[in-house]
């Protein structure tokens, strides 16, 4: 029978105990994979790891209790509600809790955070989360004495310094997975990785550093558009060999250019900064469109995502701004981003455009909702949020789908540029990343570029361009960072950070 009362060491192991067995399935079921569990060694690795944990936990939960019974025990009780959430989002997903995991977390809209609702995930939050957190509140702690605090906490640190040093054969394999590990343990995985990301984010927000002036070198009517894909991965387009005719009408249009590329990243904030950025880089540059728009090109950006650096434009119209003068079901999907596009080009008067097209087509997981009904034409689709309750046919099906919406999306574009025969013009698809379909048992992106599958970061790189006005150089393989300097050659600006063996053009 539980005791309602316990002294502070006592309830700092019970609940550390508590936490081990709730939330570190998924640590450990990485530990057996990746280790000889039938050696010596490997033996001592993880008898260690389980030490470790119990250990390292009992320090900081007996810290904070002795500190203060009432804001320990709450802050107890969030960790807990908190766990329960990560652990259901790693075992539904395959995620890990990492710091660029921390960021897709904190830039994700109600919309888009809304889709992920499910009955398991309110199991998980009951029985991991709230019934634990029940317990522990009615438990009375019983205060410690200062000396008996010390001697336990040093204790507990001398533990783990000897274990460090016992495990000293292991460092290597230890400092190889430590993202993983890391993104792993509970609650060290969101309680470190949390502050790292606002420390970083307060860098990134630091004043840009603007890039030198450019020119523009003639006064010819030019027009580049950028479509920015989201989770569109490179192996479910037809035009790269896929079995299945996910490109049903790209496949038909003339000077269509299908171009190998890999992402700088696997989740939307670092896929789109490095698109529009003319160097891969940690600093915060001047992004093409604002960098354009100094230099009196017309840049118009049409959004139905987000993620993207600070944007200093005139024309930036999201999703609330353009639902405003459209009508119909269309409105409800990214078809939305080409409502008045045409006429909103007309009704410039430069001669050079810049239009980014900023999608949300593939992202899940809800697949299923992302396009028009008329777009399901690979059936049986995945209609839950719960991806590995699908069949692998249902949920590649309803992904297909969203590549079908997107080729005629970009056909759309093309034909609208087709129609503009006063300017040169071209349109350019690369996505922000790729998106694992239950690979290895990974759901959507975000895994570390480190350990990322290929599925996570191989990415489509399309390209059309009217009337033969440009050639293409032959590339085996491009990078993100290759759209800035062919949107500049594109439109024959002159730059001194130009980089001729990053533009795509002849």
């Amino acid at each position: 029978m539980l005791k309602n009362s316990l002294k502070i060491s006592n309830f700092a192991l019970l609940v550390s105990l508590l936490n081990f067995l709730l939330y570190h399935l998924p640590f450990f079921k990485f530990v057996f994979k990746n280790v000889d569990y039938k050696s010596l060694s490997g033996i001592i690795l993880i008898a260690s790891l389980v030490v470790v944990m119990l250990v390292a936990n009992y320090f900081v939960f007996y810290l904070l209790t002795f500190l203060s019974r009432y804001i320990g025990k709450t802050l107890i009780i969030l960790t807990f509600i908190i766990n329960s959430i990560a652990v259901y989002f790693i075992l539904t997903y395959g995620v890990i809790i990492d710091e660029s995991m921390i960021g897709n977390i904190f830039n994700t809209n109600y919309e888009e955070s809304s889709s992920f609702f499910s009955i398991k995930l309110l199991l998980f939050i009951l029985i991991l989360g709230i019934l634990p957190s029940i317990y522990i509140a009615r438990i009375k702690i019983l205060k410690a004495t200062t000396k008996k605090f010390l001697v336990r906490s040093s204790l507990s640190l001398l533990l783990l310094i000897i274990l460090a040093f016992a495990n000293a054969s292991n460092w290597l394999w230890i400092d190889k997975n430590s993202k993983t590990l890391g993104g792993l343990a509970m609650p060290w995985s969101y309680s470190v990785n949390i502050p790292l990301y606002f420390i970083h984010k307060n860098q990134e927000n630091q004043k840009e550093i603007l890039l030198p002036d450019a020119k523009i070198k003639d006064n010819e009517k030019s027009i580049f558009v950028l479509v920015i894909g989201e989770s569109a991965r490179r192996e479910n387009f037809s035009l790269y060999g896929y079995t299945k005719n996910t490109n049903p009408l790209l496949s038909k249009i003339e000077n269509i250019h299908p171009f190998k590329a890999n992402s700088c990243g696997t989740y939307t904030t670092a896929g789109v900064k490095c698109i529009l950025e003319h160097i891969n880089s940690n600093k915060l540059y001047e992004i093409l469109p604002n960098y354009l728009y100094r230099n009196n090109v017309e840049v118009i950006w049409r959004s139905t995502n987000w993620g993207q650096p600070p944007l200093h434009i005139k024309n930036y119209l999201d999703k609330d701004a353009l639902r405003t003068t459209c009508e119909g079901e269309n409105c409800q999907y990214d078809e939305i981003l080409l409502n008045g596009l045409k006429e909103q080009i007309l009704a410039s008067d430069k001669n050079k455009i810049l239009v980014v097209l900023h999608t949300s087509t593939s992202h899940g997981p809800t697949y299923s909702k992302k396009y028009p009904s008329k777009f399901e034409v690979f059936k049986p689709v995945c209609n839950s949020v719960e991806l590995g309750k699908c069949s692998q046919e249902e949920l590649i099906n309803a992904y297909d789908n969203t590549i079908v919406y997107t080729d005629y999306l970009l056909a759309s574009v093309i034909n609208d540029l087709k129609d503009l025969k006063d300017y040169h013009s071209t349109l350019l698809f690369v996505s922000d990343h790729g998106e694992s379909l239950g690979e290895k048992n990974l759901y959507m992106h975000g895994v570390p570029m480190s350990i990322a599958p290929k599925e996570q970061y191989e990415i489509p790189f399309i390209v059309w361009t009217s009337d033969n006005y440009k050639q293409l150089k032959p590339n085996d393989m491009l990078s993100q960072n290759h759209v800035f300097h062919s949107v500049l050659n594109f439109l024959n600006i002159e730059s001194p950070i130009y980089n001729e063996q990053m533009n795509i053009f002849k």
